[in-house]
C-alpha cells in the first residue's frame, strides 16, 4: 500500500503535540501569575475615600492603639470602623475648621455615616473572625502590613486562600505575645519560630489539621 503520507508527518506531529503541551503549561503558569498578581487582587492599591484618613499620622505620628478606633477587634468577628464621634472626640478641637474635614462634621451634624471605601473586603463565602485571631497570638500588622507607615490605606497581602492557609499550616511564623498584638514593627526576643511554637500550645491552637480543614473558613 502507498504511503499517504510523508514520513515529516510523524516530527511534524509530535512536535505539534509537545509544543501543545508547553503552551497549555505556559497559559496556566501565566493565569496564575495574574491572578495573584496586584491588578487581580488589588493589593497595594490605595482607595479612595471620602476623607484622606492617614494611619502614618495617627497610628505612627501620634502613637494611637488600633483598639481606639477599631473598638469590637478583641471580642467580635469584625473589626468596626469607628463612628464619626470618634472622630469628633479630637476633631472638635484640632483641625476643626479645616475643608478636608468636611465630611467629618457633616456627619456628625446629620447623623449619617460617612461611606468609607472598603480596603479588606473577603467574598461573602469566608468566614473570618478577627478576635479568634487576635486572642490567638496574630498581631494586626500579619495580616494588614505596617499601618503605621500608610499614609493611605491600602491592601498589604493578597487575601487569597493559597496566602491564608500558608499561615495556617505555619503558625508558629507569626504568633506573637498577646500584649505586643497591636505593636508596629514588633521584633521577637529571640529564635520566633521556637517562641511561635511555644505560644501555640500556650493558646491552645487547634492542630495544622482543623485550621486548615475546609469547614474552618467554608461555613
Amino acid at each position: 500500500m502507498a504511503q499517504i503520507f510523508h514520513h515529516s508527518t510523524n516530527t511534524i506531529s509530535r512536535i505539534t503535540i509537545f509544543g501543545a503541551l508547553f503552551v497549555i503549561a505556559f497559559l496556566a503558569w501565566a493565569f496564575g501569575e495574574l491572578n495573584r498578581s496586584n491588578y487581580a487582587t488589588e493589593r497595594a492599591n490605595a482607595r479612595e475615600q471620602p476623607v484622606p484618613f492617614s494611619h502614618a499620622h495617627h497610628v505612627g505620628g501620634l502613637g494611637i492603639d488600633c483598639r481606639y478606633c477599631h473598638t469590637s477587634v478583641e471580642n467580635s468577628s469584625y473589626a468596626n470602623i469607628p463612628p464619626t464621634k470618634t472622630c469628633i472626640n479630637c476633631h472638635s478641637q484640632i483641625w476643626n475648621t479645616s475643608p478636608t474635614l468636611e465630611p467629618v462634621r457633616a456627619s456628625f451634624r446629620t447623623d449619617r455615616s460617612i461611606q468609607w471605601t472598603r480596603v479588606h473586603d473577603l467574598p461573602d463565602y469566608v468566614y473570618f473572625d478577627h478576635s479568634i485571631h487576635v486572642n490567638k497570638g496574630v498581631g494586626c500588622e500579619s495580616c494588614h502590613g505596617r499601618v503605621d507607615k500608610m499614609p493611605l490605606m491600602f491592601q498589604h497581602a493578597t487575601l487569597q486562600m493559597e496566602w491564608c492557609l500558608d499561615c495556617h499550616r505555619h503558625p508558629e511564623r507569626v504568633l506573637r505575645p498577646r500584649d505586643q498584638i497591636f505593636t508596629m514593627g514588633y521584633q521577637p526576643k529571640g529564635d520566633q519560630l521556637e517562641l511561635g511554637r511555644r505560644l501555640a500550645k500556650e493558646y491552645r491552637l487547634q492542630s495544622v489539621r482543623t485550621i486548615t480543614s475546609c469547614s474552618t473558613c467554608h461555613r
